[in-house]
C-alpha cells in the first residue's frame, strides 16, 4: 500500500492519536470521556478528515466479531444467574491445605473460567472471592490477586473466546475452534504452572507466614460468605447470626403486653418499635433480644410480686391455653403441607433450568468444536437460554457490556483508516525481512515487537493493525507456518497483558473491583505489579515460542 497524500497521512494520525490517548488513559484530565467515547471520536475524525468515507466506515465494523462477543456476554450472564460462579467459588475454599495450595487453585481455575468465560468476566466475578479467601485465612492479597489476573490472562490465550483479540484472530485467520485451541493448549497449560511457581517463589516467605503484613482487619469471614458471592455489588453476608423473625417476636412481646403491668407495657411497646423499625436493615442477635425481653419481664414481675390469679382460675387457664394451643397446632397443618410443596417445586424448577443452562453452554462449545460457525454459535445459545428462561430477558440483557461493543465498532473504523494512511505497512515493511518466523531470531523479534505494541497501543489495536500482515508474511513461506503466526500473534498479544497494569483489561478489572470491595479493600499498585510482570511475561512468552508449532 503507497503513501497517502502528506495531508491525509497527518489528519489519520492525529485521528488515531486521540484514539490511543483515550484508549490507554480514560481520564485524562483534558478530555476525561472514557475509552468508548474516545474510539468513536476517533471514527468520526477519520471521516470527517476524510481519511475514509462513510461507506468505508461502515464496510469496516467487523459484525461476526461483535455477534460473538454480545453472545458470550449473555451465556455469561446466565452462567451466573445458575450459579456457576457460586460452585467455582466453592472449589477455592474446599478442603483447603495452605497458602500455596489456595495460590495452585486461584492459578487452574482462573484459568479454566477465563478460557471457557473470557477473562473479564472471571476477574470480575472472582476478585471478591480472592479478596474473601485471602482475609478467611488472614492472607496478604496481593499475590493472590496477581495470582488471578496473570491467570486469567494466560488461560484466556487457549481458546477464541477467551478474550476480544483472540475473537479478532480466530474470525480473521479462519482457524476452527478445535484446531486453535490445540495449536495453543499445551503452552498454556506450561505456562499456568510456571506462573505460579514464579507467584510462590516471590510470594514464598510472605506466604509462609500466618499473619497479614498489610493491615487487612483481624475478623475471620465464614465459609458462607465466601461461597454466598454474586455477580451484584460485594456485601458481607449476616445470614450466621441466629434470629427470630418479627412474627415470632411479636407473639412474645403481646404476651408479656397482657400479663405486664401498666408501667411496663411503655417498655415493651418501645421494644417492639424498635424491633420492627430494624427488621429490614438487620438481623437481631438472638441472645441480646432475649436478654432485653428477660429484663422486661423481671421488671413486670417486681412491680406486681402478687399478682398470680387464685389456683382455680390458673388451672381453668391452663387448660383453656392448652386447648388453644392444641387448636393452634392443628389449624396451619395444611397450610404447611402446602408450602413445603411449594418450596419443593420451586426447587426443583430451579435445578431443572440450571441444568438446562448447563447444557446448552456445553452445546455451544461442543458446536463451536465441530466446527460450526462461531458468531452465530454464540448467538443461538444466547438466545436459547433466553427462551428456556420463560421470563422478560431485559434484566439480563442489561448486563451486558454494550459501552464494549461500541467501542470495539468505533475502534475497527479508526483503525481501518490509520491502516489506510500507510503507516502501519511503513512500519511491518521495515521489520519484516528481521521478523521471519522460519528463524530463531526472527520469531524473538516478531515477539518483542508485539508485545511492545501490546502495551503500547494495546492487544485488540495491534492484533488489528498486524494481523494480516504477519500472516501473509508467513504464508509466503508455508501454509502451516501461516498458521502458526495466528497462534503466536494470539499469545503474544494476550501474554502481553501480564507485563504492566495497563497492557490489560483484566488487570485494570482485578485493581478496581480491590479497591472498591466494601471492608476488604485493597490497592494493587503500579510496581507491585510490575516487579512480577515482568519476568512473568518474558518466560511465558518464550514457553510458548517453543511449544506452539
Amino acid at each position: 500500500m503507497a503513501m497517502d497524500h502528506t495531508v491525509k497521512v497527518i489528519l489519520g494520525s492525529i485521528a488515531f492519536g486521540i484514539f490511543w490517548l483515550l484508549a490507554v488513559f480514560p481520564a485524562i484530565p483534558f478530555l476525561p470521556i472514557g475509552r468508548t467515547a474516545g474510539s468513536l471520536l476517533g471514527a468520526m475524525l477519520m471521516v470527517l478528515f476524510r481519511v475514509l468515507t462513510p461507506d468505508q466506515a461502515y464496510a469496516a465494523i467487523d459484525l461476526p466479531i461483535l455477534g460473538l462477543l454480545f453472545g458470550t456476554m449473555v451465556v455469561s450472564v446466565y452462567l451466573e444467574r445458575a450459579d456457576m460462579f457460586k460452585y467455582l467459588g466453592k472449589v477455592l475454599s474446599w478442603k483447603s491445605k495452605g497458602a500455596k495450595d489456595l495460590i495452585c487453585r486461584v492459578c487452574l481455575i482462573s484459568a479454566i473460567s477465563s478460557a471457557l468465560f473470557t477473562n473479564d468476566t472471571s476477574c470480575v466475578v472472582l476478585t471478591e472471592f480472592v479478596l474473601k479467601i485471602a482475609k478467611q485465612h488472614n492472607l496478604p492479597p496481593r499475590p493472590f490477586l496477581l495470582a488471578l489476573a496473570s491467570s486469567a490472562n494466560i488461560g484466556s490465550s487457549a481458546t477464541p473466546i477467551g478474550n476480544p483479540q483472540n475473537l479478532v484472530i480466530a474470525v480473521q485467520s479462519g482457524i476452527p475452534f478445535g484446531q486453535f485451541v490445540i495449536g495453543i493448549l499445551p503452552a498454556m497449560l506450561v505456562g499456568i504452572v510456571v506462573n505460579a511457581l514464579i507467584i510462590l517463589i516471590s510470594y514464598w516467605k510472605l506466604l509462609s507466614i500466618q499473619k497479614d503484613e498489610e493491615d487487612v482487619p483481624p475478623e475471620i469471614v465464614a465459609d458462607e460468605d465466601v461461597n454466598s458471592h454474586r455477580f451484584s455489588p460485594a456485601r458481607l453476608s449476616h445470614s450466621q447470626i441466629p434470629s427470630l423473625n418479627s412474627q415470632e417476636w411479636d407473639s412474645r412481646l403481646d404476651s408479656m403486653y397482657a400479663q405486664s403491668p401498666p408501667n411496663s407495657n411503655a417498655n415493651v411497646e418501645t421494644l417492639r418499635t424498635s424491633l420492627s423499625s430494624k427488621d429490614n436493615e438487620i438481623h437481631w442477635s438472638h441472645g441480646a433480644v432475649t436478654e432485653a425481653v428477660a429484663r422486661i419481664s423481671d421488671a413486670s414481675k417486681e412491680c406486681v410480686p402478687n399478682a398470680s390469679p387464685p389456683p382455680q382460675k390458673r388451672e381453668e387457664g391452663l387448660s383453656s391455653k392448652s386447648f388453644n394451643s392444641m387448636d393452634k397446632q392443628k389449624e396451619p397443618l395444611p397450610l404447611q403441607v402446602s408450602e413445603g410443596k411449594q418450596h419443593w417445586s420451586t426447587k426443583w424448577r430451579r435445578m431443572a433450568w440450571k441444568c438446562c443452562v448447563y447444557l446448552v453452554t456445553i452445546g455451544m462449545l461442543v458446536a463451536l468444536l465441530m466446527g460450526l460457525n462461531m458468531s452465530w454459535t454464540a448467538v443461538t445459545a444466547a438466545l436459547a437460554l433466553v427462551v428456556l428462561d420463560f421470563k422478560d430477558a431485559q434484566p439480563c440483557l442489561e448486563k451486558v457490556s454494550y459501552s464494549l461493543l461500541v467501542f470495539f465498532c468505533g475502534m475497527f473504523i479508526t483503525v481501518d483508516g490509520f491502516n489506510k494512511t500507510g503507516l502501519p505497512n511503513t512500519f511491518w515493511n521495515f521489520m519484516e525481512p528481521h521478523a521471519q518466523i522460519d528463524r530463531v531470531s526472527g520469531t524473538v523479534v516478531l515477539a518483542l515487537v508485539i508485545l511492545y505494541l501490546s502495551n503500547l497501543a494495546s492487544n485488540v489495536p495491534t492484533v488489528l493493525l498486524l494481523g494480516a500482515r504477519v500472516a501473509a508474511s508467513a504464508a509466503a513461506i508455508s501454509p502451516a507456518q501461516e498458521k502458526r503466526a495466528w497462534l503466536l500473534l494470539a499469545w503474544i498479544s494476550t501474554v502481553a497483558g501480564n507485563l504492566s497494569l495497563l497492557g490489560s483489561a483484566a488487570n485494570l478489572i482485578v485493581c478496581e473491583q480491590a479497591r472498591r470491595t466494601p471492608q476488604l479493600s485493597y490497592n494493587l499498585s503500579f510496581w507491585n505489579h510490575l516487579k512480577f510482570g515482568l519476568p512473568s511475561t518474558l518466560i511465558i512468552t518464550g514457553i510458548g515460542l517453543v511449544l506452539i508449532k
